[in-house]
């Protein structure tokens, strides 16, 4: 499966099959947040935060493809993140773009 952020494919014609979504509500566990909410105190990267997001992310990534892939996609175009705070220490991600098919 091809993913890119762009609304072509170089070489490629492609036929638009829908919107495809892929999202996911990560949290850490209290002890983890307690440690980074320490962590602002003196600054710098809030790694265990970072990793969830990056899970996140893939995860999102992951249901995103194979949503495309029940619609018989060979790439998704013009994928974008977002993502949001649901609560302290929790964030939903979500993963969207334009499912395609290569025509000929």
């Amino acid at each position: 499966m091809i993913l890119v952020n762009t609304d072509y494919i170089t070489g490629k014609e492609l036929e638009m099959l829908g919107l495809v979504k892929g999202s996911t509500i990560q949290s850490k566990h209290i002890g983890k947040d307690i440690t980074q909410s320490l962590k602002t105190i003196v600054g710098g990267e809030l790694k265990a935060y970072n990793e969830m997001m990056n899970e996140a992310r893939a995860l999102a990534t992951k249901r995103m493809v194979e949503e495309a892939q029940q619609l018989g996609a060979d790439a998704v175009v013009n994928v974008r993140y977002a993502s949001a705070a649901v609560m302290a220490g929790a964030a939903e991600v979500i993963a969207y773009g334009t499912a395609v098919r290569f025509k000929g």
